[in-house]
């Protein structure tokens, strides 16, 4: 719609596995004596463990091995996992936990003195990945206070993934709610964000924590939407912004930075505001520039692309960062994408589909005739692009991008560069009109065969008695949509706006072919009155008011 909001993101449901499991640490504030302290790293566990080893060795075999016999004698039956077990669990964790904070902070220097306690404590936290596929009892980590105790931790990141895995959260919504209020009353987005500050992405484990670290926003991001704008508030978009421009071959770790990038910004006012203020449009321009000469290698950093695509779109809903894609150049790279032919084409028509729409995008309209735009943007309006090796966007995609485009420029141009538009109309004896009345027949073929059949559809349910509800109405409606209702409101809204140009040759010829093939202008008129009702969900009253009137008077005069 000419002056509603339109972006459509991919749905983010499905979860990504990486591979190899991931060690890495979480916050790092001291539960009891608000001191802060680092975990050990996986590197430094792993070289103790080797020493233990080597001093085992070197002790006599028999020795050994008699005590393996005796640890294999004495083993008890595994206790059934229930709540008494968990409770248990939750005891010892606090326990060991204490334990070793306190000789941490009795022996800072000397870290022989707690490594046995690290070790312990890493056994109990093993334990309790457990806990994960029980939800019904997460109640349990908060009233025995374990929540706050593992954000003071450093190692607890895989652990933290699994408890929030999404799958198992809508196992219980009470378990999952109270684990989740908990969570965030010990602002965990925070602690994770200084935890990944200090993780090193060259060591494996480390860079599996991050991951993991992403995992969980996403999983509490999925299982409640709300909290994207407090994540993105307490470091997380900073670090995400950080890490997408960061000089660093592309890995998994990147992709997933920039899914939850997307996911911030999708509905969220408050999101994008923070993004622009944080210069966040201009990584997005650069990051995707790379793209203007040069397909992604793989389809991984496909999907990056896609991502960053999808971000910038939804950043573009906020009239300020209109202003900021202005100025950092962002119509220009659009530009050259479209004229590259590349796979980043698609992507940048809906870009400019985002930026120009609306009364808020009146300056990008006037810029983008400026920059030479209309000798890029007409090529493809006359001219539906094959599909391109990629999974490319539908034909019908493309021609509302490109429909939507010209529109927006019809209703937001002013004086000269207006003219150098419906001039375009007029090149090569009127070709483009004919292009658009072959576009207009096209598509309004196409709906009245969805609304035969969904007009069959409602006469049967009749019949069976059943109620049309509004529900079913607003079914009906999307179905019309998908069929291409929207395409063909823009282009009999081109239609009418040409018309009202005062250049008499395209309104005559306009007529022309209407009544050649049959048309009917009864039938535009009532397309666009369909088209004036819909349109400005999310503006003021007023302005749509005005746009109603405007759009009207336009319909009256054709």
């Amino acid at each position: 719609m000419l002056s509603g909001e339109k972006c459509a993101l991919p749905d983010r449901g499905a979860k990504r596995h990486r591979d190899g499991d991931g060690g890495a640490a979480g916050g790092d504030e001291d539960s009891r004596g608000g001191k802060q302290h680092k975990g050990l790293s996986a590197r430094e566990l792993a070289r103790y463990r080797e020493m233990r080893e080597a001093e085992d060795l070197a002790l006599d075999k028999k020795r050994i091995l008699e005590k393996l016999m005796d640890q294999d004698e004495d083993e008890p039956e595994a206790e059934p996992v229930d709540e008494s077990s968990v409770k248990k669990m939750i005891l010892t964790f606090e326990k060991r936990s204490y334990k070793n904070q306190e000789l941490r902070i009795k022996f800072p220097d000397n870290p022989e003195k707690f490594m046995e306690t690290e070790l312990d404590l890493n056994d109990i936290i093993q334990e309790m990945h457990v806990i994960a596929t029980m939800p019904d009892l997460y109640h349990l980590l908060v009233e025995l206070n374990a929540v706050h105790s593992l954000l003071s931790l450093l190692t607890v990141v895989d652990l933290l993934q699994e408890l929030t895995d999404i799958d198992t959260l809508q196992e219980s919504d009470e378990g999952a709610e109270v684990l989740v209020d908990a969570l965030l009353e010990g602002q965990v987005v925070a602690l994770l964000v200084q935890n990944m500050e200090r993780l090193d992405e060259q060591v494996k484990e480390e860079a599996d924590g991050i991951y993991n670290t992403l995992a969980i926003t996403e999983n509490m991001s999925e299982f409640r939407p709300g909290l994207c704008t407090e994540a993105a508030q307490q470091g997380l978009m900073q670090w995400l912004l950080k890490r997408i421009k960061a000089k660093m071959p592309f890995d998994a770790n990147k992709l997933y930075c920039s899914e939850i990038l997307a996911i911030l910004l999708q509905n969220n006012d408050n999101t994008r505001e923070l993004l622009g203020e944080m210069d966040g449009i201009d990584v997005l321009l650069q990051q995707l520039s790379v793209f203007k000469r040069h397909n992604p290698s793989t389809a991984e950093e496909q999907e990056m692309m896609e991502n960053l695509f999808d971000a910038l779109c939804s950043c573009l809903m906020l009239p300020a960062n209109r202003d900021r894609f202005l100025r950092g150049e962002g119509l220009q790279l659009m530009n050259l994408m479209l004229r590259e032919k590349k796979m980043s084409r698609t992507s940048a028509m809906k870009v400019l589909d985002h930026g120009m729409i609306g009364q808020e995008g009146a300056d990008n309209c006037h810029k983008f005739v400026d920059i030479l735009g209309l000798r890029t943007i007409f090529p493809l309006f006359m001219k539906t692009p094959k599909k391109m090796k990629k999974a490319a966007a539908s034909e019908k995609e493309h021609e509302e991008h490109v429909g939507s485009i010209i529109a927006s420029m019809l209703r937001n141009l002013k004086s000269q560069q207006r003219s150098r538009l419906l001039n375009k109309f007029t090149e090569n004896d009127c070709e483009k009109v004919d292009r658009l009345m072959e576009l207009h027949f096209k598509y309004l073929e196409a709906v009245q065969q969805a609304d035969k059949r969904i007009e069959g559809e409602k006469h049967e349910m009749v019949r069976r008695g059943e109620i049309l509800d509004d529900i079913l109405e607003d079914e009906f409606y999307l179905r019309r949509l998908d069929a291409g209702l929207f395409v063909l409101q823009l282009i009999c809204y081109i239609m009418v706006e040409i018309s009202n140009s005062g250049i008499s040759q395209l309104q005559q010829r306009v007529h022309q072919i209407l009544n050649l093939r049959g048309g009917s202008v009864k039938v535009v008129r009532h397309i666009m009155r369909e088209y004036a009702e819909s349109i400005g969900d999310g503006k003021s009253d007023e302005f749509k008011e005005a746009e109603r009137k405007r759009i009207m008077d336009l319909v009256e005069n054709f």
